[in-house]
């Protein structure tokens, strides 16, 4: 038995505004986890390593 969807999604092209649209969405989502990922991991790491600079030089 064929897929159906297969013959409808060779057949229709979508539009180029909707391809935009997606291509957004997708990029804001990216930007949102690089965003996310330099406040919760990157820069607690980075206060870490700062603190530990300063031990180093009272030491």
């Amino acid at each position: 038995m064929d897929n159906p969807f297969r013959e409808i999604l060779n057949q229709e092209e979508l539009p180029v505004m909707l391809k935009e649209k997606i291509m957004n969405d997708i990029s804001f989502i990216k930007l949102t986890i690089d965003v996310a990922d330099l406040f919760t991991v990157k820069y607690p790491e980075t206060f870490d390593n700062l603190l530990r600079l300063k031990r180093n030089k009272k030491e």
